[in-house]
């Protein structure tokens, strides 16, 4: 853990005017139903796919090649499955596997929120003393859909849902919410949506790791951040008890 984060001012001010907050895997589940599918998309197309093809990588590789067109979220990894599985297995795939690809995303949308520990009261105690915001990427309905769905809305006082979580989105986002970067601390799972591109605008940054991490959400990097192990842990790290 680092001293990135800034510290009370001489008269014992809160550091920031805005807190941020990431959704999927920081408020609630959402690689857990990615993975489950990965492992079942290996299991339904290895057997069509010739001797010495890493099935996985792959699907990884599609997804890296159709992000900037198909973007983020369950349907855009619907689409790679259906793409990676016909053209690796040379359109040897049966219908029938592509249809229980379709069946799994269509699941994985339909699937109720699960709220990860500790987020309801975390986010109670600390937009008790800040403005505090959501800032997501993804499927704008998927994104929104959990949104509503999830309890938490009432929490922010703005949500947002962004095609990508960059240096140029989140100035446009400060900007918006009227904050200086150095005002703004972000929460989040992924360095390389969460923390990076904050700090680079001069603002502040914690990470909590979740259990799962996307491959395509690696990043290699010599920053440093404080890390948490929980989101319960917050309150404490801003001086809220």
């Amino acid at each position: 853990m680092s001293s990135d984060l800034a510290s009370l001012g001489d008269e014992g001010l809160p550091p920031y005017d805005v807190i941020g907050f990431d959704a999927d895997d920081t408020l609630w589940q959402s690689e857990d139903g990615f993975r489950a599918n990965e492992l079942r998309f290996v299991e339904l197309v290895a057997p069509y796919v010739p001797e010495g093809i890493d099935v996985k990588a792959a699907l990884t590789a599609v997804e890296r090649k159709n992000l900037h067109t198909f973007g983020y979220g369950v349907k855009a990894f619907a689409i790679s499955m259906v793409e990676a599985a016909i053209t690796i297995s040379g359109g040897a795939v049966p219908t029938g596997v592509i249809a229980e690809l379709v069946e799994m995303a269509r699941t994985q949308l339909e699937e109720p929120v699960r709220l990860l520990p500790h987020v309801p009261e975390v986010l109670a105690k600390v937009g008790a003393h800040y403005r505090i915001v959501l800032i997501t990427k993804g499927d704008l309905v998927h994104q929104t859909h959990k949104i509503t769905t999830s309890g938490l809305a009432h929490h922010f006082e703005h949500l947002e849902v962004v095609l990508e979580k960059d240096a140029e989105t989140y100035a446009k986002l400060l900007h918006r919410f009227g904050v200086a970067p150095h005002r703004f601390l972000m929460v989040g799972n992924s360095v390389r949506s969460d923390i990076l591109p904050v700090m680079s605008l001069g603002g502040h940054a914690v990470h909590v790791p979740y259990h799962l991490l996307w491959d395509l959400e690696h990043v290699e990097h010599d920053e440093l951040f404080t890390e948490l192990s929980s989101l319960a842990d917050l309150p404490g790290l801003l001086g809220l008890g």
